[in-house]
């Protein structure tokens, strides 16, 4: 079991050993692992995975998920989750968000296992990088970084609290996307956005519904979802974003306006830098294009 103890103000350690003596209840030989960074944890994952290991549980939160992600993608070691994160936006998706720890456990002990897709980010000259869940480019991943870095408020609403900061010094960046659909047809943006995110799941920071249409993701389809800048400053998002309360009906997709990206199986997505509305300082940025491909990964 992979460990994030810092995870949920620094009590994923105690939910990890909750979950791990209820495994040890069912019989399951139950080890905790845990890095002092994530490189760290995911040497000694590998070499837990090399030496044989017939599943791995990660207790922590949407990060230490997609950190076991890169190792255990296109392996025959399934993946379960004992939610303990802030987001945990990857166990909403898959109805596992509300267990506790000793209802997590008993649903991998149960030992049912099904297959979602992963998406696959490629830069040129680097490994290929997986995801479950989101691919945030933006405003949107600014929003994730302020919220990482805070410490108060607890939970997800510290993911709003990061969206009203970041609001106040809301700027566009010039974007290329690239978008090729299931049949092979291309649609190319080339202009300033204020953030494109690349959806394999439906949400991200604790509950946005970037993708509300989505459902597992098992269909080797992604969405992507852009918002820009009107005449009068407001945003035009597509879709619309919402966030719902925790176990309240799924909100529909909202329809698609002319012109706005499609979804798709490969999407490319650069980022060169902020519009000339942008601060000065940061217009130093610029992206290399990232190619982002729907895979198949086995999930507990």
């Amino acid at each position: 079991m992979l460990v994030n103890p810092a995870a949920r103000a620094g009590t994923g350690g105690t939910i990890a050993r909750r979950a791990a003596e209820r495994l040890r209840q069912h019989g399951i030989r139950a080890t905790l692992i845990s890095g002092g960074s994530a490189a760290e944890s995911t040497d000694l994952l590998r070499e837990a995975v090399r030496l044989g290991t017939d599943a791995v549980a990660v207790a922590g939160g949407d990060g230490t998920v997609s950190l076991a992600m890169q190792v255990l993608a296109h392996s025959e070691t399934p993946l379960g989750i004992i939610p303990a994160g802030t987001g945990n936006d990857l166990a909403e998706i898959l109805g596992i968000r509300e267990l506790r720890p000793d209802e997590a456990a008993d649903a991998i002990a149960g030992g049912m296992t099904r297959d979602i897709d992963l998406a696959r980010v490629q830069r040129e000259g680097e490994p290929a990088v997986y995801f479950g869940s989101v691919l945030a480019s933006g405003f949107d991943s600014l929003v994730n970084d302020r919220a990482n870095r805070m410490r108060w408020p607890r939970g997800s609403s510290r993911y709003t609290f990061a969206i009203l900061r970041e609001l106040l010094a809301l700027h566009s960046f010039a974007y290329e996307v690239e978008l090729t659909d299931a049949a092979g047809t291309v649609t190319r943006h080339d202009g300033a956005l204020l953030m494109a995110a690349v959806a394999n799941g439906t949400s991200y920071g604790g509950g946005v519904r970037i993708a509300p249409a989505r459902t597992l993701p098992t269909a080797n389809w992604m969405s992507c979802s852009s918002a820009q800048r009107t005449a009068h400053g407001s945003c035009a998002c597509s879709p619309r974003l919402s966030r719902h309360p925790r176990n309240s009906p799924r909100s529909q997709h909202a329809p698609r306006p002319h012109g706005a990206p499609p979804g798709g199986r490969r999407h490319r997505v650069r980022r060169r830098g902020p519009d000339r509305s942008a601060p000065p300082h940061d217009r130093h940025r610029s992206a290399r294009p990232a190619r982002v491909r729907s895979d198949r990964a086995l999930i507990d």
